[in-house]
C-alpha cells in the first residue's frame, strides 16, 4: 500500500478510461493526488474546460466516499519538460510527507506518455490501457456536432462517459464558449486538412514581436479564429523573399502600426529566443522566433490596431500575470521567459528570476539565440548576424 498514488493528465473531457486510472489510484494507496495539466490555458478546441471545471467533473464522477482522499494539483503547461517536471515535484511535495511511499499511476498510450519516465524516485503503478476511449475522439465528436445534434452525439458517447460528464457537456453546450469553441474546431480542421496532401507533414516558421517600454509590454487581441478574441504579441508567418528579422519588423507594423527607425529597433533588440516545442500550436508543427525589444523609459510608440489584430494595447507588465488564461497559445510563456511571470524553477539558464532585467537588460546579451535544441548538437547560424548560442536544455542537470 502506498502513501500517495499520483495520476497526471488532462481529462478533456473526464471519461471511463480516466476513472479506471484514477479507481487504481485509490486502491492502491491510502490517498491519491491528480496533477492537472494544461491548467490556466486559454479555452481552445484541444482544452475546452478549465482546470476548476475538470476537478469538477472528476470528483462529481466518484463515488462521494472517496472524494475526500483526493486531492487535485493544478499544474500549467510549460513547453519545457525539465521545468515542468520540477513542478510536478515542487506541488505533490507540499501534501505528502518528505519520506512518502509514492506510487504513479499510467500507462505508455504514445509520445505523450514519455513523462511516465521522468519521476525516477516514484514506483510506476503499469496499468493496460481500457478500451480504445480517446478524448480526442470525443472532442471531435462534441464540437462536430451542431446545435440540433449535439444531444445525439453525446448520447452516442454515453458508454465512454459516467453520467455526470455527458450532464456537465450538455450544460455546456448551452453556453457562450461552446459556439466559439466550434468556430475554432472547424478552422483547426479545414487548416489541417488543407494541408493533407503535402508530400510531408508541414513545419510553419513564424516571427513574434515582444516589445517592452517603461515597464509595459505591447499586446494585440486576436480578431480572427484560431485564438479569436485572445491576446497575443504581435507576429505572424515568414514571408519567402524575408529574413527573420524582416519578417518581424513588417508584422509590427502591419497589426500595430508601430514603425519606429530600424536603427532604434535593433539598438533596443535583446534576445531571440525560438520556441519550437511540437505541441505548441494546434495549426501543425509552427517554429515561431521570437524578438525581444526594450525600449527603456523612452515615449509610448503610437500603436493602432490593424491586419489580424482587432486592437493593440500597452498593457503593465506587473498586471500579466493575473491574465494568462487569456493569451493564445503559448504567448504568456514567451512573455514569462523574457520578463520573469511566474516563480517556477527549471534549468537554471532559463528560470524567470536570472531573466529579470538589470537597468533594462536581461541576463543574455544582445543577439542571444535560445532553441531547445540537444546541448551536444551546436546550430548553424540561421541570420547573418553575429549570433551567440545559448541552448535551452531539458536537462535537470543543466548548469549553462
Amino acid at each position: 500500500m502506498y502513501d500517495t498514488a499520483i495520476l497526471i493528465g488532462r481529462f478533456e473531457p473526464v471519461h471511463h478510461g480516466h476513472l479506471a486510472l484514477l479507481r487504481r489510484a485509490l486502491d492502491s494507496a491510502r490517498n491519491a493526488i491528480v496533477i492537472m495539466g494544461s491548467a490556466w490555458q486559454a479555452r481552445s478546441p484541444k482544452n475546452p474546460f478549465t482546470w476548476q471545471e475538470r476537478e469538477a467533473m472528476l470528483r462529481e464522477a466518484l463515488p462521494e466516499s472517496d472524494r475526500p482522499r483526493l486531492t487535485v494539483l493544478p499544474v500549467r503547461d510549460y513547453y519545457n519538460e525539465a521545468v515542468w517536471v520540477g513542478a510536478v515535484q515542487r506541488a505533490v511535495a507540499r501534501h505528502t510527507a518528505a519520506d512518502a511511499h509514492i506510487g504513479l499511476v499510467g500507462h505508455f498510450k504514445d509520445a505523450t506518455s514519455s513523462y511516465l519516465s521522468a519521476f525516477p524516485g516514484w514506483e510506476l503503478i503499469h496499468m493496460e490501457r481500457q478500451g480504445t476511449i480517446d478524448a480526442t475522439a470525443i472532442r471531435d465528436a462534441y464540437f462536430g456536432a451542431t446545435p440540433a445534434t449535439v444531444a445525439a452525439a453525446l448520447a452516442a458517447l454515453s458508454s465512454q462517459m459516467p453520467a455526470s460528464t455527458l450532464g456537465f457537456l450538455n450544460a455546456f453546450a448551452q453556453q457562450p464558449p461552446y459556439a466559439a469553441l466550434q468556430e475554432e474546431w472547424r478552422m483547426l480542421r479545414g487548416y489541417r486538412t488543407a494541408w493533407s496532401q503535402a508530400p510531408y507533414p508541414p513545419v510553419f516558421v513564424t516571427v513574434d514581436a515582444v516589445l517592452r517600454c517603461q515597464d509595459q509590454v505591447l499586446l494585440i487581441r486576436r480578431a480572427h479564429a484560431p485564438g479569436r478574441g485572445l491576446l497575443a504579441v504581435p507576429g505572424g508567418f515568414i514571408e519567402q523573399r524575408e529574413t527573420l528579422w524582416q519578417s518581424c519588423l513588417r508584422e509590427l507594423a502591419e497589426e500595430t502600426h508601430c514603425t519606429l527607425p530600424e536603427a532604434q529597433m535593433r539598438a533596443a533588440l535583446r534576445q531571440v529566443t525560438v520556441f519550437d516545442h511540437p505541441d505548441r500550436s494546434q495549426r501543425g508543427r509552427t517554429i515561431t522566433h521570437a524578438h525581444y525589444f526594450d525600449l527603456g523609459d523612452a515615449p509610448l510608440p503610437h500603436v493602432q490596431a490593424d491586419d489580424d489584430a482587432a486592437q493593440v494595447q500597452w498593457t503593465p507588465i506587473h498586471e500579466l500575470a493575473g491574465m494568462e488564461e487569456a493569451f493564445f497559445e503559448d504567448h504568456f510563456h514567451m512573455l514569462d521567459l523574457f520578463l520573469g511571470l511566474t516563480s517556477h524553477q527549471g534549468c537554471p539558464r532559463l528560470a524567470p528570476a536570472k531573466l529579470r532585467r538589470s537597468r533594462g537588460r536581461p541576463r543574455h546579451p544582445v543577439g542571444t539565440l535560445i532553441t531547445s535544441a540537444p546541448c551536444s548538437h551546436p546550430p548553424k547560424h540561421p541570420i547573418g548576424l553575429p549570433w551567440r548560442c545559448c541552448w535551452q536544455c531539458s536537462a535537470s542537470t543543466c548548469q549553462g
